[in-house]
C-alpha cells in the first residue's frame, strides 16, 4: 500500500489540474462570448442597415409615381409642339383661334422655363374661356402679361404672355 502523503499529494494534485483546467476553460469561454456578443452587434448593425435600405427603397418606389405625375405638369423640351396643338385645341374648344408668336426659353438649370407669346381671337366671351382654359390647364404656368383688345364689331383679341415649366430632355430620359 501506499502512503496517506502519497494520496494526499495525488488529490492535491488532481485538485490543482481541475482548478487549472476549470481556469482555462473559463478564459477560452469568456473569450468566446465576448467574440459571439461582437457578432451579434454585427448581425443587428447589418439588420438594421438592410432594414433602412428596404425602407429606403419602398420610399423611393413609392416617390417614384409622384415624380411622373408632378413631371407630367412641365412641358419636355422635345414636348413644345404637342403643347402647341393642346392650347390651339383648348382654344377651338372655346370657340376663339389661338396663335403662337413666339417661343423662347427662360432659365437655367434646375428652373427652366419656355416664355410663349400668344394671341387669342375671336369674341370676347371665347377670348375670357380661352384665357382661362389655358390659365388653369394642367401645366406649371403662369400668366405674365395679359391685354385685351377690341378689333371690329365683335372680334377681339388677347395678347398672352405665358412662362411654362420645363424639364430638359436628359431629365426626361433618366426616368425609371
Amino acid at each position: 500500500m501506499r502512503s496517506p502523503l502519497f494520496h494526499l499529494v495525488f488529490a492535491l494534485s488532481v485538485c490543482i489540474a481541475v482548478i487549472a483546467g476549470f481556469g482555462f476553460w473559463y478564459a477560452t469561454l469568456k473569450d468566446k462570448s465576448v467574440a459571439v456578443a461582437d457578432l451579434e452587434r454585427q448581425i443587428a448593425a447589418k439588420t438594421e442597415t438592410t432594414g433602412r435600405i428596404a425602407s429606403a427603397r419602398a420610399s423611393l418606389a413609392e416617390i417614384a409615381g409622384d415624380e411622373a405625375s408632378i413631371r407630367g405638369y412641365f412641358v419636355p423640351e422635345a414636348g413644345v409642339v404637342s403643347f402647341i396643338t393642346d392650347l390651339e385645341s383648348r382654344g377651338r374648344a372655346q370657340g376663339a383661334v389661338v396663335s403662337v408668336r413666339a417661343v423662347s426659353t427662360s432659365g437655367t438649370g434646375v428652373e427652366q422655363a419656355l416664355a410663349f407669346s400668344l394671341v387669342v381671337e375671336g369674341t370676347f366671351d371665347a377670348v375670357m374661356r380661352t384665357v382661362g382654359a389655358i390659365e388653369y390647364a394642367p401645366y406649371a404656368l403662369s400668366v405674365s402679361a395679359l391685354s385685351l383688345g377690341r378689333d371690329d364689331a365683335d372680334r377681339w383679341h388677347a395678347d398672352l404672355g405665358l412662362l411654362v415649366g420645363s424639364v430638359s430632355a436628359s431629365v426626361v430620359m433618366k426616368q425609371p
